[in-house]
């Protein structure tokens, strides 16, 4: 192990208290500075030392004191006394609401079985891996992230599945990228995982081109050497026709791919045919452009793929991400300076307790017999399918679902198709939501749970995600009013119901981590230096080879092949799209995409805050000037965005960015600051027009969140 070096100064000179820790204002991992004074947390800044922002916040993590501070937080325990959606609460203990939670999970399991429980969380925040945890400990196999089927975890399975691991973007590298990617991601408005947007924004910089695959003119797209405007939902088509640009002019890094893939020759054969020209047709991308994005993918080295979310949003999501990752694969970016590397693993993963289920009880989970690769054995981390769980809540089929458990996760505006969640959430008889403020979801729980927010909390977190190369702890600097970590909840909740395993302190579990990494260093000594890197060693596949069954990169997948599925990534329209449902394009003509990032938010957390509220009052949907004229919308006009499942406002924005047969609306919108206890969930929320109907994804049910169908018109002035 490397020496590890005290941190300069752990206290300032008026007797401050300055400990290093990390930003969890969204899952990124921005190293933080935390100033205390008699016990109050007295400013936040940027770690100058941190590899990931070199001391640099976004808004949200500037605003991390004045969320602690808000008047809003939630304080204490509630219990809800009136009808589920009323807003008439009482204050109660600890004690009592977990007492009351452990009845009620009893009560729940010995009447319909520990399936009959669910948990959900958010995306990617530091309890992700407890809500899974504390499920599997209590016995019941279902749990849900949005993002497992629709966010990441698609990446995380596919890669996995296809390369024994999951790359990430090696921009901690002193060797820089001469060309980046940027597929489908926004890195400058959200900084996941360890890849944050200072780390983007710097490689950025440094790179010599980048291209930008986006239907929208981002700031990124506005400052591309190559910018690829394609229809939204049809990247998979784009990726293709890329890799046949590759192999039919013999660009691949040919002694990579001859000693290091398996499935060239076959891969081959099933992109002779998906010619640019063929791709234009579909993505509306000139095919000189595609063949310009290979080449230059092909021959700058090192190059890297900068990818995002917008991959994993519509039904083929799969074969989506095994498209575009087989591009840096056979032109040689993998595990090199610069470019794709596996990680270094230096933090073992929280303890799953996956083993506590019977393969009985394991078989039960939600989406098991349909969707392998996200609740079954091609799962890193098995997950319940979320369609088939609020099918359960609403119908009892396949069999009920009685309880919820919350945690983080404002679901009413995050789960596609908002109004069918509500249906669903309402049959339940117990819901629990442990948060920071009171939100649309947490007014249909039975109780609250007021939740610590990261400065709060003792964490320890290995960055990137998955990779594991910089090793960070999350200090706790202070604690206000009655709030508790999500960590901390679950282990009392376990003690109190007397479970065999999943009873651990959080800070027991961080050291069972720390020492699975094997860096030699404890949680307590990673408290004093904030953070490690583990030196990072390259072309690892040289020596190792690749974690898959022929134990090399499977351009054609064994394990694909095994579960049933295709082992070569294929082409498939979106179900919802004018070209699969033209009848239905005739009322709802425009396409829809949904998601885009807004910097000052993460997800639908942060409307509350002033400082991030006045980056982003109110919610805008993009929108070619031609198509505005059409209905008589002119720039900053509320406008109807509505199709089959709903109908939301937003102001239009007018912009030549955009194509005239595409709508763009942001996603997350509710109003803190309207009546509760619906806070104006549907006034501007994205989901409410999404879609969690089949058909899904063959391998990980991923459900339609873009490229859908969509009308517009300008709200008049008697219906605002």
């Amino acid at each position: 192990m490397d020496q590890v070096v005290e941190p300069k100064s752990q206290t300032s000179s008026q007797d401050t208290q300055i400990l290093k820790s990390v930003c969890r204002s969204c899952h990124g991992g921005c190293g933080t500075l935390l100033h205390v004074k008699d016990d109050v947390l007295v400013k936040v800044e940027g770690d100058p030392d941190s590899p990931f922002n070199q001391g640099r916040l976004c808004p949200i993590g500037n605003a991390a004191k004045e969320m602690v501070y808000h008047p809003d937080r939630l304080k204490y325990p509630m219990r809800r006394k009136g009808e589920r959606g009323s807003g008439d609460w009482q204050r109660i203990s600890w004690d009592d609401a977990l007492d009351e939670i452990a009845e009620k999970l009893t009560q729940t399991k010995n009447e319909y079985g520990a399936e009959a429980v669910h948990l959900g969380t958010g995306t990617g925040r530091h309890h992700i891996r407890w809500v899974s945890r504390f499920a599997y400990s209590f016995g019941s196999p279902n749990w849900s992230e949005p993002g497992f089927a629709q966010c990441f975890h698609p990446r995380v399975n596919a890669c996995t599945q296809t390369m024994g691991d999951l790359p990430v973007s090696d921009f901690l590298s002193d060797i820089t990228a001469e060309v980046i990617c940027f597929w489908g991601h926004q890195p400058l408005n959200s900084g996941p995982d360890g890849e944050t947007r200072f780390n983007a924004r710097d490689g950025l910089k440094a790179s010599s081109k980048t291209i930008v695959v986006d239907p929208r003119e981002t700031y990124l797209a506005k400052k591309a050497d190559l910018w690829l405007q394609l229809r939204p939902g049809t990247d998979d088509a784009l990726a293709l026709a890329m890799i046949h640009v590759i192999i039919e002019e013999e660009l691949q890094d040919k002694e990579f791919v001859d000693n290091y893939t398996h499935g060239y020759d076959e891969l081959a054969v099933r992109v002779k045919d998906m010619t640019p020209e063929w791709a234009e047709e579909i993505t509306w991308v000139p095919a000189d452009k595609i063949r310009e994005a290979a080449r230059m993918l092909a021959t700058i080295k090192p190059a890297l793929m900068e990818w995002g979310v917008a991959l994993e949003q519509t039904p083929n999501c799969i074969q989506t991400v095994r498209a575009v990752a087989i591009i840096p694969s056979i032109t040689g970016n993998i595990d090199v300076p610069g470019g794709w590397v596996m990680g270094m693993h230096g933090l073992g993963p929280v303890p799953s307790n996956i083993d506590n289920l019977s393969e009985e009880q394991n078989a039960k989970r939600l989406g098991f017999e349909h969707f392998k690769m996200l609740c079954g054995e091609g799962a890193a981390l098995p997950a319940a399918h979320i369609p088939t769980v609020l099918q359960a809540m609403r119908t009892g089929e396949p069999y009920p679902v009685k309880a919820f458990l919350i945690f983080g996760n404002n679901t009413l505006t995050t789960y596609g198709n908002s109004k069918l969640v509500y249906e669903s959430l309402i049959n339940l008889d117990f819901i629990v939501n442990a948060d920071l403020f009171m939100t649309p979801t947490a007014e249909l729980a039975d109780i609250v749970l007021p939740a610590a927010f990261w400065p709060e909390i003792n964490e320890v977190a290995g960055l990137p995600t998955i990779a594991g190369n910089v090793i960070c702890a999350n200090q706790q600097a202070i604690r206000t009013y009655e709030c508790k970590s999500d960590e901390e909840i679950f282990s009392e909740l376990a003690r109190r119901l007397n479970l065999d395993v999943g009873t651990e302190t959080p800070e027991e579990v961080y050291e069972l981590q720390m020492a699975a990494g094997g860096t030699g260093l404890t949680f307590e000594d990673l408290k004093k230096v904030g953070f490690y890197e583990v030196p990072m060693k390259y072309r690892k596949y040289e020596t190792d080879g690749f974690k898959t069954p022929t134990g090399k990169l499977e351009l054609y997948s064994v394990r694909f092949e095994e579960m049933g599925y295709d082992p070569l990534p294929f082409y498939s329209e979106p179900p919802e799209s004018p070209v699969s449902q033209p009848e239905m394009a005739k009322h709802y003509p425009l396409i829809l995409t949904t998601g885009g990032r807004i910097p000052f938010f993460f997800n639908s957390e942060g409307r509350q805050i002033d400082s991030c509220r006045k980056g982003a009052r109110e919610p805008i949907a993009e929108i070619h000037p031609t198509t505005a004229a059409k209905h008589s919308i002119t720039d900053g006009d509320w406008m109807w965005i509505e199709n089959s499942r709903g109908k939301i406002r937003q102001r239009a924005k007018l912009t030549e960015g955009i194509d005239p047969r595409v709508i763009n609306t942001e996603f997350g919108w509710w109003f803190p600051e309207d009546p509760a206890p619906e806070y104006g969930v549907w006034k501007s929320n994205a989901n409410v027009l999404t879609s969690v109907e089949p058909p899904f994804d063959p391998q990980m049910g991923t459900y339609q969140l873009r490229a859908l169908l969509c009308k517009v018109s300008k709200v008049s002035e008697a219906e605002i």
